[in-house]
């Protein structure tokens, strides 16, 4: 059961880190799904995006974010 509580936490403060970070980049005015790279086309009835720089950052981001995590519980 304690180890269920320690997930718990811990994906509750990395919600947390999420939340706060997005805030900040909407504060310094990077939108995320809006990054130069990003693609979207749009007609009169239909919209399509691709934010592909957008998952490219979220891609090192969490990739990094995993690795240090790794490092820390050995």
């Amino acid at each position: 059961m304690q180890d269920i509580g320690r997930l718990l936490l811990f994906a509750g403060l990395i919600l947390c880190a999420a939340g706060a970070a997005v805030l900040l980049f909407g504060r310094m005015g990077i939108s995320l799904g809006r990054l130069p790279g990003d693609m979207k086309w749009q007609g009169r009835n239909w919209s399509v995006s691709f934010p592909l720089m957008t998952s490219l950052l979220l891609s090192i981001g969490l990739s990094l974010l995993m690795y240090l995590i790794s490092r820390f519980r050995k």
